[in-house]
């Protein structure tokens, strides 16, 4: 029986990438896709939203040269790419699937209209969310937090790479603390690297929960779905 009814999953556009350097590899997106397809047929509606690392980050542009709103939009423009890749692997899986962009593109995808999205949801459809919040400065994860207000998500699933938030890179540093539950204001104070300070105000101030987990681990999304204590949770008190 799932915890949750409805949940946003975050992805970075790095993980679609898998061992490359980037682009995007296709055992990479079919494995995604069969975990989403897998925590749908539980019953729990599901948003996504991806980065576009793997394409192009705005933010890498702009440390070039590049005029930063300029090389942010390139950016909005990458992860349209990437949630096109999710929604054709989902739909060879038979699950049906909306692309919401809040840049106007109509011939590959609907306008983001959160009233419609909420429809979306209730009828079943898994919806993608790209083209981040339509406006440069601000980043994917602080898209994900804005789109699970809107849509009234009961948690963001923050996918990553590692089994949770550590209080150091476990990377770098075999000692680092991994913790099982931290607050909203810890992770803004010790500057954790969880998502980025507007995402995380956006949580706190809505009251809506953070799981960040170990993507990588096949299985994992519906676990967290199913409230087994895996990652860390991130909440106020």
């Amino acid at each position: 029986m799932p915890k949750y009814k409805r949940i946003l999953l975050k992805l970075s556009g790095e993980m679609l990438a898998g061992e490359g350097d980037g682009g995007i590899a296709p055992d990479a997106i079919r494995r995604f896709a069969e975990e989403v397809k897998s925590v749908q047929e539980l019953g729990v509606e599901v948003a996504v939203v991806i980065g576009g690392g793997n394409i192009f980050r705005g933010i890498a542009g702009a440390s070039k040269g590049m005029d930063r709103a300029h090389a942010d939009y390139m950016g909005m423009l990458a992860t349209v790419i990437n949630a096109l890749a999710l929604q054709d692997a989902l739909e060879q899986m038979g699950v049906y699937t909306r692309v919401m962009t809040a840049i106007a593109m109509d011939q590959i995808a609907e306008p983001y209209i959160r009233r419609r999205a909420v429809r979306h949801l209730e009828k079943g459809r898994v919806v993608i969310f790209g083209a981040g919040t339509g406006n440069p400065y601000f980043t994917t994860d602080s898209a994900a937090s804005l789109r699970a207000v809107e849509v009234h998500a009961d948690v963001i699933l923050k996918a990553t790479k590692v089994d949770g938030i550590y209080d150091s890179d476990p990377m770098l540093n075999p000692d680092a603390k991994r913790f099982e539950k931290v607050r909203y204001m810890d992770v803004l104070k010790l500057g954790l690297k969880v998502m980025d300070s507007t995402a995380i105000s956006m949580c706190m101030d809505n009251n809506l929960p953070i799981i960040v987990f170990d993507f990588n681990v096949p299985g994992n999304v519906v676990r967290v779905v199913r409230g087994e204590p895996i990652g860390t949770l991130v909440v106020k008190d």
